[in-house]
């Protein structure tokens, strides 16, 4: 499994890391879809490669071809709408507010999958890159969507523990690299 390889690569200060991936693997308040969709589009946003093999080849295995694209497809659009839309939202200046993003997101549309599940990683991704009005967006739509509270928390919670791990894991491997 290779989560588990990912928990034994975590340093020792880092146990809390290690419980929080374990007890994240067991979650229920997710489909097995929705959350391997969650690990994967949070991976993918750390950029940290040594978490994004592991948690691919789990994601490979748990999710369809399909769903696995479209958690891809999550990663990558929120990756560009969350810094236009973080800009949009910190810039002082009103008038972007007003302007057309001109951007394509045609997936966001018809993602291959249900839209609950896709809006889940999105979700997940935006918290990574810290996009409060995506966060804001996503989250009408996942309660319109008739998404539990849980849920949505769940994808944060697991975004959230990727993102760290990947954190401690490039830093150690900085920190290795200058020794």
């Amino acid at each position: 499994m290779a989560l588990e390889a990912l928990k034994e690569a975590l340093p020792a200060y880092a146990k809390d890391l290690k419980l929080n991936l374990s007890s994240l693997e067991r979650e229920t308040a997710m489909t097995q879809q929705q959350a391997w969709g969650t690990w994967l589009a949070s991976a993918l946003a750390t950029g940290v490669p040594a978490v994004i093999e592991a948690v691919a080849a789990e994601a490979r295995q748990k999710l369809e071809p399909a769903a696995y694209d479209a958690a891809k497809t999550a990663a990558a659009l929120m990756g560009m709408n969350n810094i236009y839309y973080r800009f949009v939202h910190l810039a002082s200046a009103g008038d972007y507010k007003t302007m057309p993003a001109r951007l394509r997101m045609n997936a966001i549309a018809n993602p291959g999958v249900d839209k609950a599940d896709f809006e889940l990683w999105s979700i997940a991704v935006s918290a990574i890159n810290g996009c409060g009005m995506c966060i804001d967006s996503h989250e009408k739509v996942l309660r319109e969507h008739g998404v539990e509270p849980a849920a949505i928390q769940l994808a944060v919670r697991i975004a959230a523990v990727v993102h760290a791990t990947a954190r401690t894991l490039a830093g150690e491997a900085m920190a290795e690299n200058a020794a």
